[in-house]
């Protein structure tokens, strides 16, 4: 992983005014609804509420975290809007040759759909936003998503690394950030198997598993390289990673390790300090 003068200008902090970040919005929603129609993907819309027989990977998440200077009620909204967006989603079949769009299958959120103001991420800071908390859900799909053939096509990282996290067990920078509808997540099924998304929530966590009509054999273990924080000229510092999975047969021989990506994060709190109980999760 190279990082140099031009790379950490690129990640260096811009202030933009409020108009271009709404004129840059309504470009690339626009964009995206066009795209949607026109670009020969076949996307997957179909929903079977049956669970599929085989478990391909399986991974839950906490709801609730206690986060430094975030009031909890942020948390209990978060959980209303997963709720409704769960039900969009939840059973989704992916046949061979389809492609899962996250925003596609949601749709844009609104209080008329019964959505909470929750958490957004903007620009380095949080602020409340209806539909918040929503990257919680991208973050997981996208993780048990690496654990199977399936092929992520599209993925945005994180521009911002807001909180101090401990008792990390997934590496840094294995999650997917969402923005209706520009910042997407899709998966695409180049195998010959079709898989099924299965979501739900429990008391105390988000659930999300992959099935598949078929069994598989390969096995997946995702792992990061080369982390480590720099302190930039211009004063801030970013976080770094690359993300890699080893693939195993079915005998548990280890056959590939595969590059998936890499993370640069611009780090919101110092990182020579020590924070305990804070967990990342957005």
């Amino acid at each position: 992983m190279h990082w140099n003068w031009e790379d950490s200008e690129k990640i260096k902090p811009l202030r933009r005014s409020k108009l271009r970040i709404y004129l840059g919005t309504k470009y690339y929603r626009t964009k995206r609804r066009i795209e949607w129609y026109i670009d020969n993907k076949k996307y997957a819309s179909t929903i079977d509420k049956k669970m599929y027989p085989f478990q391909i990977k399986k991974h839950k998440s906490i709801l609730r975290r206690q986060l430094k200077d975030v009031e909890m009620w942020y948390q209990e909204n978060k959980i209303v809007n997963l709720r409704i967006a769960i039900n969009k989603v939840n059973g989704i079949i992916i046949h061979p040759g389809e492609t899962f769009s996250y925003w596609k299958l949601i749709g844009q959120t609104s209080k008329r759909k019964g959505y909470k103001k929750g958490m957004l991420l903007h620009y380095g800071t949080f602020k409340s936003g209806t539909g918040g908390g929503l990257c919680q859900l991208s973050n997981l799909i996208y993780w048990i998503t690496l654990h199977t053939p399936l092929t992520v096509i599209e993925r945005h990282r994180h521009s911002y690394d807001v909180f101090p996290d401990s008792k990390r067990t997934q590496p840094f920078g294995s999650g997917a950030t969402c923005a209706y509808n520009y910042l997407d997540l899709q998966i695409l099924n180049r195998t010959n198997n079709t898989y099924q998304l299965c979501l739900y929530l429990t008391e105390t966590h988000l659930v999300g598993e992959w099935r598949a009509i078929n069994p598989e054999t390969m096995t997946y273990e995702v792992y990061e390289k080369d982390h480590r924080i720099t302190h930039e000229h211009w004063g801030g510092y970013v976080r770094h990673n690359t993300i890699y999975r080893k693939v195993c047969n079915g005998q548990g021989e280890q056959i590939d390790d595969e590059y998936i990506t890499e993370n640069h994060a611009l780090m919101m709190y110092n990182p020579l300090l020590a924070y305990e109980g804070e967990e990342h999760i957005l």
